[in-house]
C-alpha cells in the first residue's frame, strides 16, 4: 500500500507504467480500502520495486507487510441456482460447478438449448460468469480452477433486463459454492538456490523444513552448489534475505512462481479460522435469492431457494 507521502491513485498510475514493462508484477486496486496491492516474489523484489519508484519518478513509497495470495477451489461437482425477482424485474439460471484443470482459471460452457433460453441470453449469462473475481466461501480468496456450465435459464418477456442475469449469475455461483466441498490453494515458488559447497548441507536441511522439495544437487567446475526445487510462497518468502545473510554475499536465491496447490486439512482450518469468513454475511457476494409475491420482492435463503426455482432440474 501506498505510504502517506502518495496518494493511492497516484501510485496505481506509477505502478501500471512498471507493470507494462514487467508483466508479472501483478498489480491491483480495492476500492473498498484504497489500497494497492502488489504481487512480488519476495522482499528483495519489493526493495527493487521501491528502488525503481524513487529513481524513475521521485516517489518515496513504502509498503506494508508482504502476505502470500491464497486461492480458492472445489474439490466435487454441485448445481448451483440463482433467482432475481424484485418488482418488474426477472432471470433465473442453474449452473454446474465442477473442478477444472489446475491452473485453468474460471471456464464456462453450456449445455442448455436455445429451445429454453435464447442465445443472446446465453452470451450475456457467459459475460458475467467470467468479468469478475468470484470469491470462494471458506476464506473469501479468489476462486479459480472451476469450470461453470450453463444447464438451465429463464427470462420475462417483459421484465427481464441484462442486470437481472447478473445478479442471478452471481447468486447461482455462490449457491453452489455453498454446497462444494472447498479447497484452499497456496502459491509455490520454483527455485534456484546457488551457494559455496560448505553452505550446501544447510540448504538441503532448511528446504524440508520450509515444506519444499528439491531434485539432486549439482557442483559446478568452480565447486559451488546448485539446488533448484519446488517450496510454498509461505515459506519461502523471506528465505533470500536470509541465505544471503548465511553466505556472507556468496549465496543467492532465484525465484519463480510455479502453481498453486491445495493446503494441508491442517493448514487449510488454521487460515480459515485465522480470517473468520463468513460467506453468508457477506452482503456484497450473497447466495441467496430474491422471489416476488403479492407485487413484492422478498429474499430467500441459499439452501431453501431450490426449492422454489421455477424451472426444477431433473
Amino acid at each position: 500500500m501506498a505510504g502517506p507521502e502518495l496518494p493511492p491513485r497516484r501510485l496505481l498510475e506509477l505502478l501500471r507504467e512498471v507493470e507494462d514493462e514487467e508483466p508479472l508484477l501483478g498489480v491491483e486496486f480495492s476500492e473498498e480500502l484504497q489500497r494497492v496491492n502488489v504481487q512480488v516474489m519476495g522482499e528483495v523484489q519489493l526493495e527493487v520495486l521501491q528502488a525503481v519508484l524513487r529513481e524513475r519518478y521521485g516517489a518515496e513509497v513504502s509498503f506494508g507487510p508482504c502476505g502470500v495470495l491464497y486461492r480458492e477451489t472445489i474439490a466435487n461437482a454441485v448445481v448451483g441456482c440463482g433467482h432475481f425477482e424484485p418488482l418488474r424485474h426477472y432471470a433465473e439460471v442453474h449452473l454446474r460447478l465442477s473442478p477444472g484443470a489446475p491452473g485453468s482459471g474460471i471456464t464456462f460452457d453450456s449445455e442448455c438449448h436455445t429451445d429454453v433460453l435464447a442465445q443472446n441470453w446465453q452470451n450475456l449469462i457467459r459475460t458475467h460468469v467470467l468479468e469478475k473475481s468470484h470469491r470462494g466461501v471458506l476464506t473469501g480468496a479468489p476462486l479459480t480452477d472451476v469450470r461453470v456450465t450453463l444447464l438451465a435459464g429463464r427470462a420475462h418477456l417483459k421484465h427481464t433486463e441484462g442486470g437481472d442475469f447478473r445478479q442471478a449469475v452471481y447468486r447461482a455461483v455462490r449457491q453452489g459454492l455453498m454446497q462444494a466441498e472447498s479447497v484452499l490453494l497456496e502459491p509455490w515458488y520454483s527455485f534456484t538456490a546457488e551457494a559455496d559447497a560448505a553452505l550446501a548441507g544447510r540448504i538441503l536441511s532448511d528446504i524440508p523444513r520450509m515444506g519444499g522439495r528439491y531434485e539432486a544437487p549439482v557442483t559446478g567446475r568452480d565447486g559451488r552448489v546448485a539446488v533448484t526445487g519446488t517450496c510454498p510462497v509461505a515459506q519461502m518468502q523471506a528465505y533470500a534475505r536470509e541465505l544471503t545473510a548465511l553466505g556472507k554475499g556468496r549465496a543467492q536465491l532465484s525465484l519463480a512462481f510455479e502453481a498453486y496447490h491445495p493446503c494441508t486439512p491442517a493448514q487449510q482450518q488454521h487460515l480459515a479460522e485465522q480470517t473468520g469468513y463468513d460467506p453468508e454475511r457477506d452482503v456484497e457476494n450473497t447466495p441467496d435469492s430474491v422471489f416476488c409475491s403479492h407485487g413484492a420482492g422478498y429474499p430467500v435463503k441459499w439452501n431453501e431457494a431450490p426449492a422454489q426455482m421455477h424451472i426444477q432440474l431433473k
